[in-house]
């Protein structure tokens, strides 16, 4: 066994690998679609693997030539269309399967070239080199923001597909690729040729598995943030983002207030109209906290019918305002599976960090807030002065 056919041995048992770590993703991961992509791309990379050693057991190797170079192609085709539905990209199927067909037939007619022939070269190489480049475009039209491992990915596409490229150089340099299509494993090109195909495969493959490891992660840790009802941060994920929403405010040197809503007679809701009814209620709340609030707001459900919503870059009159507002959009917004005529209400505590506070601080004002609209009725706003000095609530109910 030949330098090359150890190391197309090689490849194979790495992309038999990196198969099988796709397809634990796509078993028991997230992104399983692009996962399993991938893990159909690497296991054509073994099927090549396996075309190239055996060619030297044909007398006439041209169709097992075409087929390894197919396949291989077909292998970078896959790939791409794994990244397609990473990234949010439509995959250019028709484009891709259609330049394959060109690709392979151009590659059959040019074996009736001379074989150190750089036009016959090209015909293998280019073709890679295009798919490289396709798998770059797809990446960087990502319709998701790009972060440095995204970033790392396109920059050894871009890198593969110069090796591509370069191929039909590299070739001529060290001596050609064999007289004949049984003599190119013995060749000092064939060693190159596949080491460098096979650092390129693997970063890619790490690159691409880090990015779906990422994102899975990124995943888990949403869901263990986020109240399944009402799709807001549950307490422990309220208060870790609001926290760092603080900590950023204070850092810009902007202002930054907190807004407690506590649902008014839930309780009775829950036991007049059935705790589906109930449910529903906290839905609507939740929607309408989700459209009132901005990109940097940061929004939660810290209790059974009480949220709470991180205003930065918004003053203590803003936020009064902005909780009046929700008070009077909520008090007019039906309920599904509510009597017509009843309408729901909610108490809001308002307070602005001040100098010498932290979230906890904040939220203890906001919350003492809050405790003194109950106490007045409920269905007000009431608003928390001062930090140091004992909590002072202002009557704003909008009632008159």
């Amino acid at each position: 066994m030949g330098s090359a056919d150890f190391i197309l041995m090689i490849n194979m048992l790495v992309a038999g690998l990196l198969a099988a770590a796709f397809m634990a993703v796509a078993v028991h991961g997230t992104g399983r679609k692009p996962a399993r992509w991938l893990a159909f791309s690497y296991l054509l990379g073994m099927v090549y693997c396996v075309i190239e050693i055996s060619i030297p057991a044909f007398a006439n190797a041209r169709v097992p030539v075409v087929t390894a170079f197919a396949v291989f192609l077909g292998a970078t085709i896959v790939f791409n269309g794994g990244l397609a539905h990473k990234y949010g990209v439509r995959p250019p199927w028709a484009l891709m399967l259609g330049f394959l067909v060109v690709a392979s037939v151009a590659v059959y007619l040019v074996q009736d070239l001379p074989r150190q022939s750089l036009t016959r070269m090209m015909a293998y190489q280019f073709p890679y080199a295009v798919m490289q480049l396709a798998a770059l475009g797809i990446v960087l039209n990502s319709r998701q923001r790009l972060a440095w491992l995204d970033l790392m990915l396109a920059l050894v596409l871009g890198a593969s597909a110069l090796q591509f490229a370069s191929k039909p150089l590299i070739a001529g340099a060290l001596g050609g690729w064999g007289a004949d299509p049984q003599a190119y494993v013995t060749t000092r090109y064939a060693l190159v040729s596949q080491s460098l195909g096979t650092v390129f495969a693997l970063a890619l493959a790490l690159l691409a598995l880090a990015v779906l490891v990422r994102d899975a992660l990124a995943e888990a840790t949403s869901k263990s943030e986020t109240d399944t009802l009402s799709r807001l941060f549950n307490r422990g994920g309220f208060e870790r983002h609001a926290d760092r929403a603080i900590r950023d405010a204070v850092r810009r040197g902007v202002p930054v207030a907190l807004v407690i809503a506590d649902l008014d007679y839930f309780k009775n809701i829950n036991d007049t109209y059935g705790h589906a009814c109930g449910d529903r209620v906290i839905e609507a709340f939740a929607g309408f906290l989700r459209e009132a609030a901005a990109d940097h707001h940061v929004a939660g459900r810290i209790g059974g019918e009480e949220f709470a919503i991180i205003l930065p870059g918004t003053n203590l009159a803003a936020a009064r305002l902005f909780a009046e507002g929700a008070r009077n959009a909520f008090s007019a917004l039906p309920i599904e599976g509510l009597p017509a005529d009843h309408r729901c209400s909610a108490s809001f505590g308002v307070a602005e960090l001040a100098a010498d506070e932290g979230f906890a601080d904040l939220l203890r004002r906001a919350d003492a807030a809050l405790y003194e609209a109950k106490n007045a009725g409920r269905d007000c706003v009431r608003v928390s002065i001062g930090a140091r000095r004992r909590h002072t609530p202002t009557i704003f109910n909008g009632k008159g």
